[in-house]
């Protein structure tokens, strides 16, 4: 026995233990309880089943091939029995009535075609109904409905009794999946697509909140970093400020320094100090021509020089004159730490 024997044989048990089982019959009770909620037109689209079309034996008159039908046995085709089996034997309910079918038919299990339908369970028995149809009459009650699609062949008594009697081989091939389950595929990925998208949009929206954040951020850098440079600029030119003050004397030693060196008989009429630290004189004075070696001589001014010519005053009787120097920073320095 290969491995693909064995795999059918699987599959052929699990199927009917599926379909022997109470959850098989809970399931299609509550789908057909859900389907039966939507329209037919609804119902026919998901379950991609139309209503079915009925083929009663004996055929009483020509009817039209091309819909699916079902046939519908008369009960006196076929041999009903109520059986009381124990509970183990919904596991493989048709081996079972297979090994067993002579003890309640006198046929043997390769002269008929059969059905089993669990009618109930109590205890630890199960109540089942078989439906047996010798093989030769079905197949030819098969043969003189040849021009039809059979979808199954079902029995009456009284009512329609659910079966199916034809054989596994004569039976149309389902496609895996009907369209309700191709339907809840398609519901099924268009919510996931549906997902990734808002995730996608989420996470697009959370990264753009976060640029404009890191922006916000680097502008309010920007402007701190501006404040940071003014700051520093405005520190320097303070300390620059503060550095030429202390570097040159204060006006009241340069004045006090001058009254020393300027000789008498000499008074100034203008004095100016300029940032860059030149210092501009001008004045009478009686001895205009000895001021530059006076000048020389005084510790708060560098390199005295006469700017324009000496000129005589004649209403004073002195002569005028403008000189230029510079301040001298050491001296600075030194009144600075006196």
């Amino acid at each position: 026995m290969n491995l693909n024997t064995l795999h059918a044989q699987g599959r052929a048990a699990l199927h009917r233990h599926w379909h022997a089982s109470p959850a098989q019959r809970l399931w299609h009770a509550w789908r057909d309880e859900l389907l039966g909620l939507l329209p037919e037109r609804w119902r026919q689209r998901l379950t991609g089943r139309m209503p079915l079309q009925v083929l009663h034996w004996p055929l009483d008159e020509p009817a039209d091939p091309t819909p699916a039908r079902v046939l519908v046995l008369p009960r006196s085709e076929v041999l009903v029995q109520t059986l009381t089996l124990p509970l183990a034997a919904a596991r493989d309910l048709q081996n079972v009535l297979g090994f067993e079918l002579d003890k309640y038919t006198p046929y043997r299990a390769d002269q008929v075609s059969f059905c089993a339908q669990v009618l109930g369970q109590g205890g630890s028995t199960l109540k089942v109904r078989l439906v047996v149809i010798l093989r030769q009459r079905l197949e030819q009650i098969l043969a003189e409905c040849a021009g039809f699609t059979l979808l199954g062949v079902d029995v009456r008594d009284g009512e329609r009794l659910g079966v199916n009697l034809l054989p596994e081989a004569l039976r149309p091939k389902r496609e895996r999946g009907g369209r309700l389950n191709r339907g809840l595929l398609l519901a099924c990925a268009g919510l996931l697509l549906t997902l990734m998208v808002l995730w996608l949009q989420s996470r697009d929206a959370l990264l753009i909140e976060m640029q404009a954040q890191v922006r916000q951020q680097q502008a309010q850098i920007g402007q701190l970093q501006q404040v940071r440079d003014t700051l520093a600029n405005t520190q320097g030119a303070a300390h620059y400020l503060i550095a030429r003050k202390a570097a040159q004397p204060a006006l009241a030693s340069l004045i006090a320094d001058l009254s020393h060196c300027l000789p008498d008989g000499t008074w100034l009429e203008e004095l100016e100090v300029d940032d860059g630290g030149q210092v501009t004189l001008a004045g009478q004075s009686t001895q205009a021509s000895a001021l530059i070696g006076q000048l020389k001589q005084c510790h708060s001014l560098d390199d005295p020089q006469f700017q324009g010519v000496i000129q005589p005053d004649g209403e004073t009787g002195k002569d005028r004159f403008s000189l230029r120097a510079h301040l001298h920073q050491e001296a600075s320095h030194a009144s600075s730490a006196e």
